[in-house]
């Protein structure tokens, strides 16, 4: 589980009880598959993107949240 254009992924640690005996967990990011509308070609993308990452994009548009990543469209398909 990996976000396409922010690189989320999951990350290991511990839950620590009262008496301090630590066990193994892991944080799994909302990752989700997400169908997306690009206006300047004319397509839709199918991309695995963080719910993070999805807000972003709502926001500011898939081109430019890519750009201000430093990314492209064929890094992230």
């Amino acid at each position: 589980m990996k976000c396409s254009i922010t690189g989320r992924k999951t990350s290991f640690g511990h839950n620590v009880s009262f008496s301090k005996r630590r066990t193994n967990r892991r944080w799994i990011p909302n990752v989700q598959y997400h169908r997306i509308y690009i206006p300047e070609e004319g397509r839709w993308v199918r991309l695995k993107i963080s719910a993070r990452a999805l807000r972003t994009i709502e926001k500011k548009g898939l081109m430019k949240t890519l750009r201000d990543e430093g990314l492209t469209l064929k890094d992230v398909m």
